[in-house]
């Protein structure tokens, strides 16, 4: 099935609205999740509707949240997302981080007491879009990634976002996770029945496991084994990998008083997941001229793009060009869902008591 990113939008909106999100939040919510979903990360777009009604019918999730300011200096602010769905707290704190960033140079906002956000990357070009440099990172409920040398997941996959501000180009968007692969991206491949690539995910005794369904077994239920940090094993030095999600915990979690999820998961089974995230901006204005800084990354992303490609059908590419690519294409044609995604759908809008738009649509064209 392919959708419009309205019809995904107006399919989102109707669902948490039914779950009673004031409209503002889920106008805010939804637009981040169809830019997902229209970016090609289909891990964190409307398949993330599943989890969020498990959260709800746990009693974990506040749907009538209101994010607030805990404290603030003008440079500085932590923010309480009062246990709501993390999308309306991070844009709440990266538009506080960028105007405190246009008066003063640089910001840095926290986020305590949320949930799952989308994808860090839709928050980072917010800045660059305003022609600052963004920086996002989260910790993250689901605890499966294995550190160096374990047997046991310790940690989330824990992303990373950037993104700069450039004249002729299209910013430059990295967004990633510390891990070898996002959590959501083996969701992705279960859904379609695809084999899972070599070095994403381990059993206990560190053998790669190639069966999405086994591996999700190993992630949601067993909890042993499970994803690699980026670099995928020792000898690939994954400890890089193990240690870049080990700062991420510590910027977006420890700094914000988030929980620690390997902890937080033993100790409760109910309570809310207290992710934390963390955002920094700068201007570039306080650096360098007005402009410079725009087009000498314009020379440095055209140079990179200009480099002699291993195989000439595959030119090298910028952080940020394959989501634009996708972004471009799905607009035109529509985003494509695996029927397991659609019927999953189907069951919550039955459980929501609201029509199933994706159906009609489908029946429409």
């Amino acid at each position: 099935m392919k959708v419009s990113a309205d019809c995904l939008r107006r399919q989102i909106e109707s669902i948490l609205t039914a779950w009673g999100m004031e409209p503002g939040q889920v106008k805010t919510t939804t637009g981040v999740m169809v830019d997902t979903d229209l970016a090609g990360i289909d891990s964190h777009g409307i398949s993330m509707l599943m989890m969020y009604e498990d959260l709800r019918a746990q009693g974990r999730l506040n749907l009538h949240a209101r994010p607030f300011v805990v404290r603030e200096t003008p440079v500085t602010a932590l923010i309480d997302a009062d246990a709501g769905l993390g999308h309306p707290a991070a844009v709440m704190g990266m538009n506080l981080a960028m105007e405190k960033a246009l008066v003063m140079g640089v910001a840095a906002v926290s986020v305590r007491n949320s949930h799952h956000f989308g994808a860090a990357g839709c928050y980072a070009v917010l800045a660059a879009n305003r022609g600052l440099i963004g920086m996002v990172t989260t910790s993250a409920r689901t605890v499966c990634v294995v550190p160096t040398r374990g047997a046991v997941p310790v940690l989330g996959t824990n992303p990373i976002a950037f993104a700069a501000p450039a004249k002729s180009n299209r910013p430059f968007l990295l967004d990633m996770s510390t891990s070898t692969v996002a959590a959501n991206k083996v969701k992705v491949y279960e859904m379609n029945q695809q084999p899972l690539p070599e070095g994403w995910v381990s059993d206990e005794a560190g053998s790669p496991v190639s069966d999405a369904t086994i591996a999700m077994d190993l992630l949601y239920k067993r909890h042993v084994g499970g994803l690699s940090p980026l670099g995928g094993n020792a000898g690939m030095r994954s400890h890089k990998g193990y240690g870049l999600g080990v700062m991420v915990q510590i910027l977006s979690a420890t700094l914000s008083g988030g929980a620690f999820g390997a902890v937080h998961q033993a100790q409760t089974t109910n309570a809310p997941d207290n992710i934390g995230h963390f955002f920094l901006v700068i201007d570039p204005k306080m650096f360098r001229l007005e402009g410079e800084f725009e087009d000498d990354l314009d020379g440095l992303m055209d140079f990179l793009r200009q480099t002699r490609p291993a195989d000439p059908a595959e030119p090298v590419l910028v952080a940020g060009d394959t989501e634009a690519v996708a972004r471009q294409e799905r607009l035109r044609t529509g985003v494509q869902l695996p029927a397991s995604l659609t019927n999953s759908i189907e069951a919550i809008c039955k459980r929501a008591g609201v029509p199933f738009i994706l159906q009609q649509m489908l029946a429409a064209a």
